[in-house]
């Protein structure tokens, strides 16, 4: 449901942030705000701010930023509705219903009914593992040197021999057979019913929120197949879930680690890498790359060392990038697992093997150098000549070149000899493929470009941040920039608000922030106007001139945009003179 923007403002306005921050970072009072940890990224000083004048929070570490919904969406990952809900509830605001059509009404009870039937097989099957019948599954996570705290904290337990005991306790709390075949626990057909998971270790497996979405099983004994994940159901899609990230997601490590299994995330986690997930009996996927770069920007591999494992972190390793995460690969020789190598080498030495964990791509040319004989020189150059292509997949120059020197470092080749490769190469690939001596000629000039757009928007975004920090500002400029100067649209629809907000002596960051709530990238970059200050980074002297440098900047800017857009010769007569007048302009902060 979309709610009206007077309801969200109230809803913002009747939680003050700094109350609903110190529950979740201890904070300390510095001047006119509040400092912290910051709690989307791990840090030692505290470059967490807290603004109970603008009800904003901001990072200067890791850039994360909002108001008070977007706080709560942050930290606990809930959705906007989530979040809005919950701080409602708090500051007793009573919220319009919800009015559903007959269809989604059924979905949305559907789902309930999931969730609470997941809820109540784990606490079956944790039952179950307590007990006598339980004794076989118990005894293996024991023998797996699993402490009964880990146990508790990832709610493990086990699922009968008997083949329909969760059915049949499922019916007794009153669930009927139409829903029942919906939740992926129960099999139901004309010849019986019966459980989908039986003489099994039970997992868990929960959403980033602590709610069971579905379970993993491990056969006790011969049977197979050896692990059994619930079907895809209504609450349960695999290649959009992690196991274990409801708890990594809250780790205050920079990095995520990556594994196969359930137990590897579980040995993982009870040996402190609670930053540890693992993929649920899937290959890895664009969606759980994206899931991924919600809470890190790098992770690590941790897949196990066999065959089988490189293939799985060579499939993962360009989906990773394409998301825009950097990756390491960690070497687990001569165990095959995580688990196996912190039973025998202990978590300190996996510790210096996560710092010691290879670069993604070197990794990829090490398995790639397995494939050929080196002591055969055909071979030998056809490693070479995949190796220089491999090189070409990186599209900026200066990140091929440093790729260059280090292949060339790591595998004793004549750097050179490799550069010519794969300038060749480059040549005779076309367009798509140019050749570093073109792209270099082109750097230049694109790069020049890039500067000069940075510095247009960096200089809109400053005179924003600055107007919106002091409003006093606004009388310098009257009369010389509008919101029509702000030529980047985002920052333009942004000004319009800010000084329509000080024309009506009402204006508020946080409330600003509510009309990009359904756009992250926008979010983020709005929020960031917030926090920086003129007065904080510039002496006296300093500050007359960067505001005077910003105005002029921003006009001239505004200006030739216009000129190069200008519907008429009359027009254009009228943007040459405002040109021309401005290098008469005089703003200063006197």
């Amino acid at each position: 449901m979309r709610y009206s923007e007077d309801i969200i403002e109230e809803v913002r306005g009747r939680n003050d942030i700094v109350d609903i921050v110190s529950g979740y970072v201890k904070l300390q009072k510095k001047g006119s705000n509040y400092f912290g940890l910051c709690p989307f990224h791990n840090e030692k000083s505290p470059s967490f701010s807290v603004s109970p004048a603008k009800q904003m929070y901001y990072c200067f570490g890791c850039g994360a930023g909002g108001n008070v919904i977007t706080f709560v969406m942050e930290y606990e990952n809930y959705s906007f509705s989530e979040a809005f809900k919950m701080l409602a509830d708090r500051a007793g605001v009573k919220l319009p219903v919800e009015e559903y059509s007959r269809e989604a009404r059924e979905q949305e009870d559907l789902k309930a009914a999931l969730l609470e039937m997941n809820k109540l097989a784990a606490s079956y099957f944790y039952y179950q593992l307590k007990k006598p019948q339980g004794e076989a599954g118990y005894r293996y996570l024991k023998d797996r040197q699993l402490s009964d705290e880990t146990i508790v904290r990832f709610g493990l337990g086990y699922s009968n021999k008997t083949s329909d005991d969760l059915y049949r306790y499922l019916r007794g709390k009153g669930y009927e057979d139409t829903e029942l075949k919906q939740s992926g626990l129960v099999t139901i057909e004309e010849k019986g019913s019966h459980d989908k998971f039986w003489n099994r270790v039970m997992f868990p497996i929960m959403d980033v929120n602590n709610r069971v979405i579905g379970f993993g099983g491990r056969v006790m004994g011969a049977g197979e197949p050896k692990y059994l994940n619930s079907p895809e159901t209504k609450l349960f899609d695999k290649s959009r879930n992690l196991y274990g990230l409801n708890y990594a997601r809250l780790s205050r490590e920079k990095y995520i680690l990556i594994c196969e299994g359930y137990m590897d995330v579980i040995a993982m986690h009870q040996a402190g890498f609670t930053n540890a997930v693992a993929s649920l009996g899937t290959a890895f996927t664009t969606q759980h790359a994206q899931l991924l770069k919600r809470y890190t920007d790098k992770v690590i591999l941790t897949y196990d060392s066999d065959g089988a494992g490189q293939k799985a972190a060579l499939r993962a390793i360009p989906i990773l990038r394409d998301a825009g995460v950097s990756i390491r690969v960690l070497n687990m020789e001569p165990y095959k697992d995580p688990d196996e190598f912190i039973k025998n080498l202990g978590a300190e030495e996996f510790k210096k093997r996560i710092e010691q964990a290879q670069n993604s791509f070197l990794f990829e040319i090490e398995v790639l150098k397995k494939n050929y004989k080196m002591d055969d020189p055909e071979q030998k150059t056809e490693f070479y000549n995949q190796t220089a292509r491999k090189l070409l997949e990186f599209p900026e120059a200066l990140e091929r070149e440093n790729y260059l020197e280090a292949v060339s470092r790591e595998f004793f080749i004549n750097y050179q000899d490799l550069k010519r490769l794969v300038n060749r190469l480059g040549a005779t690939l076309g367009p798509v493929r140019s050749s570093i001596r073109g792209e270099e000629e082109n750097s230049g000039k694109n790069q020049r470009k890039k500067e000069k757009e940075d510095g247009v928007m960096q200089s809109q975004r400053l005179l924003l941040t600055w107007l919106i920090e002091n409003p006093v500002l606004f009388d310098k400029i009257i009369g010389v920039i509008t919101p029509d100067d702000f030529i980047e649209e985002l920052y333009r629809k942004v000004a319009q608000m800010v000084f329509d907000g000080h024309a009506a002596g009402t204006l508020n960051p946080a409330e600003i922030l509510n009309h990009f709530i359904d756009d992250d990238d926008q979010y983020r970059t709005v929020a960031g106007l917030f926090h920086a200050s003129l007065k904080e980074s510039l002496d006296n002297e300093e500050q007359k001139k960067a505001f005077s440098e910003t105005i002029m900047k921003v006009k001239k800017n505004s200006l030739d945009h216009a000129s190069r857009h200008a519907a008429g010769i009359e027009e254009l007569q009228r943007i040459i003179k405002e040109q021309a007048a401005l290098r008469d302009l005089n703003i200063s902060l006197d």
